[in-house]
């Protein structure tokens, strides 16, 4: 199979085209060459902005377009243009399309009005970009389009440094910072599950709406932040860790945020969007690894390929919380 995947050098875009590689298909990466252009020499390389002139997508022909990388609806169209003979696309979008969801939603669930036009993408104009990005990939693409929507991705090769960050974090040890509610719930995938599955899914040319999250959302006892925490202690915390929970408002009233400490389900909509029902994607093959086995991967990779994320909360402001924290409590 003839696979073109925009943005397939870092993260996700990575983990497909190692699965499609992997696969033996016949890859090509459209990229701007900022990183990862040293990876997969037997991948066709077209280095390009998606934002400007793709010219250098004239004559050729694909039987699938993986696009990791639309964030604007103006991207799709232009993609369409200038490759009209693209194969089926597949859309990665995310759970962010929704609208304060229903817990257990399914892809049937509230999504926010459409974004009008190619806006600057913000924290509150991302979902409705999204919105429209799918509505521009099925005009442009037709009902074969696949559109899948992940909750929190993680896995190895992760550039935003959030799940990794917390294997860190905990892999020093000691007294933990934990924000917020323990009960709060999360989900997530492993970047190199939902890469695996979207190749199948690609060679079978399955069209429609896909939830990517784990674990299934369990109304009696849904899977928490306080679950996912309390499972990278057991797996990379050493002896002695411990996790103290920190309540919301102490932390937003110092400052204290989503960037400083990531994955931090917000009270409000991130609870909500993190309610997902999977079924239809584990039922058309998505098959989640055990959580223990991300976790013990993401911290090899870090240890092997060390970066800095900008703006996390640093071991001696923590410290600086949890003596007030603990003093407020006395």
């Amino acid at each position: 199979m003839r696979v073109l995947i925009i943005g397939g050098t870092q993260f996700v875009g990575r983990h497909i085209t190692e699965a499609a590689l992997g696969r033996g298909h016949d890859v090509t990466l459209l990229h701007r060459g900022r990183t990862g252009a040293d990876l997969f020499p037997q991948a066709r390389h077209v280095l390009a902005d998606r934002n400007g002139d793709l010219a250098q997508l004239e004559g050729l022909a694909f039987d699938a377009t993986i696009d990791v990388s639309a964030y604007v609806p103006g991207q799709i169209r232009r993609l369409a243009d200038a490759l009209p003979d693209s194969g089926q696309y597949v859309l990665v979008s995310s759970v962010s399309v929704y609208d304060q969801p229903p817990a257990g939603y399914t892809e049937d669930g509230p999504l926010y009005e459409a974004a009008p036009g190619d806006e600057d993408v913000t924290e509150t104009s991302y979902g409705p970009l999204k919105v429209a990005c799918e509505r521009a990939a099925v005009e442009r693409f037709g009902d074969a389009t696949l559109i899948v929507r992940p909750t929190y991705v993680i896995g190895p090769h992760d550039h935003l440094i959030r799940f990794t960050w917390w294997v860190e974090r905990i892999a020093r040890g000691g007294e933990v910072l934990a924000p917020g509610e323990r009960g709060s719930s999360i989900q997530y995938v492993d970047a190199r599950d939902m890469a695996a599955w979207i190749v199948a899914m690609a060679e079978s040319g399955t069209a429609g709406v896909f939830h990517a999250a784990a674990p299934a959302y369990a109304p009696e006892r849904p899977f928490s932040f306080g679950d996912l925490l309390e499972a990278m202690v057991a797996e990379a915390g050493p002896p002695g860790t411990t996790l103290t929970w920190v309540d919301p408002g102490f932390l937003l009233e110092r400052g204290i945020g989503g960037d400083e400490l990531p994955l931090w389900p917000a009270p409000d909509r991130d609870a909500a969007v993190n309610r997902a029902d999977p079924s239809a994607a584990f039922a058309a093959g998505l098959s989640p690894r055990p959580l223990r086995e991300s976790i013990r991967d993401c911290l090899a990779d870090a240890r092997t390929n060390p970066r800095t994320a900008p703006q996390r909360l640093t071991p001696e402001r923590e410290a600086e919380l949890l003596r007030e924290w603990h003093e407020r409590q006395r």
